[in-house]
């Protein structure tokens, strides 16, 4: 339950305020004077409500007091007087927004949802004891049962396939499931499939023997040797020819290279995390990919959910990319307000995390003010091609959508019980299971 300050002279608007955040469930606290709420801040709020004209001085005085002592809480200024001046110099300070009065219940609503969403990134980010969780942003139900998956795979040894559409953050799971585990002080090496020509897939992964080939001036070692004692993730797993496919399996199966033009097996100690956007099983099945090494491969599965299927997280990502682009880019620290947020929630993101970043940086670098509303954000969203023959597939995804929550809420009314679930749901058990694996969902981590 987050808790509140409301500070404000006027006893109508306290009490009216008081009443409706307290229904909205938070815990409210209010005061008619500076030095009243000074007392009151002797203890930790998440937010405070602050009027700009007090009997006992200007609130921009207890504003800057906030900022200076106070620094996980969001301080959210309000003014029946407000004039621009006023309110840039309280973004100056520090404030979180700037409201006028009469203040619109739905809006302060949603500007303290935005609050809390920052609130959380800050936290996350100063560390939890799991710093390896910090780089995965979000606080959705997939994104903690993604977290739950690399909290008990990582501190094995086991062979991890990591599944999800372009733009996820596959890259960013392998690194995670590396830092959490017992080599993170040992190489973590990333490899590209898709992006080496064919030929040079062998030496790239192996190495090669000065004089192997054309151009071969100098002995070279391979990702495999560069990743021993460590981690090697093989990105776009799936773009290997069939033949890098036999050789890789090959020292899946022995712990051994050869380097190209070489003779002599060299042992390697190397844990490998693959990762794909496409399915790899349907290719194991038409062929396409060896079924031994899909096998070898995904002794794990796990599957990065996109974007569309956690909108809630998109809050705590705008603000995760703002800090970024403020701390290492130079960029000055905007925000976006409410209506921003909800304009870029209502977008389906084919491009999924990676898009949104791009997006958010656009935004931050080319809209002219402090705070990114809803017309900065539509004017960079790619417009809709009504000739596209994109329908069906926006379809697909809605059903997937919600057959996927409405799967997780029937999982969650019957406490994990597969069974129960599939009897609310009017499903016979099995039909339930096949569409769980369908949808990325484990019935292993649900089923009681």
């Amino acid at each position: 339950m987050a808790s509140l300050l409301i500070v404000d002279d006027e006893a109508n608007i306290r009490s009216s305020l008081e009443g409706a955040l307290k229904r909205e469930g938070y815990a409210v606290t209010a005061a008619a004077t500076l030095a009243e709420a000074r007392q009151h801040l002797r203890q930790p709020f998440d937010v405070v409500l602050l009027d700009v004209m007090l009997p006992d001085g200007s609130g921009l005085e207890l504003l800057a007091e906030v900022m200076e002592n106070a620094r996980g809480t969001s301080v959210i200024m309000m003014s029946g007087h407000a004039t621009i001046e006023a309110a840039v110099h309280a973004t100056r300070l520090g404030a979180f927004d700037f409201l006028e009065k009469p203040l619109a219940l739905d809006r302060l609503l949603a500007l303290l949802r935005s609050a809390e969403a920052a609130r959380d990134y800050e936290a996350g980010a100063r560390g939890s004891g799991e710093p390896w969780a910090v780089s995965i942003v979000g606080r959705s139900g997939a994104v903690r049962r993604l977290l739950e998956d690399i909290r008990r795979v990582g501190p094995s040894m086991a062979r991890v396939l990591i599944q999800g559409e372009n733009g996820t953050g596959k890259e960013l799971v392998a690194r995670a499931l590396w830092a959490s585990g017992p080599r993170r002080e040992r190489p973590f090496v990333a490899v590209n499939c898709a992006a080496i020509p064919e030929e040079l897939v062998e030496s790239q992964l192996f190495g090669h023997e000065r004089g192997a080939f054309t151009g071969a001036t100098q002995t070279r070692r391979g990702h495999f040797e560069e990743a021993d004692g460590g981690t090697l993730f093989l990105d776009e797993v799936a773009d290997l020819s069939p033949r890098a496919q036999t050789k890789l399996l090959r020292v899946l199966q022995e712990g051994e290279i050869q380097r190209v033009g070489g003779s002599r097996a060299i042992h390697v100690d190397v844990r490998v995390l693959a990762a794909t956007n496409r399915d790899l099983a349907e290719l194991t099945r038409s062929g396409r990919f060896r079924e031994d090494l899909y096998f070898r491969l995904a002794v794990i599965p796990i599957t990065v959910p996109p974007l569309r299927d956690r909108p809630e997280d998109i809050p705590l990502l705008v603000e995760h990319f703002a800090a970024q682009l403020a701390r290492g880019d130079g960029a000055r620290r905007k925000r976006f307000s409410p209506a921003g947020l909800e304009r870029l929630s209502r977008h389906l993101f084919p491009g999924n995390v990676r898009e949104l970043g791009n997006l958010v940086e656009r935004l931050v670098f080319t809209a002219q003010g402090e705070v990114i509303g809803p017309d900065e954000v539509a004017a960079v969203l790619p417009r809709p091609d009504p000739t596209a023959a994109a329908g069906s597939e926006r379809l697909s995804d809605a059903v997937q959508q919600f057959e996927r929550r409405a799967i997780e809420a029937a999982l969650a009314d019957a406490g994990g019980n597969v069974t129960q679930a599939a009897a609310r749901l009017g499903l016979e058990r099995s039909h339930l299971y096949k569409k769980m694996k369908k949808l990325g969902l484990r019935p292993e981590a649900w089923d009681s």
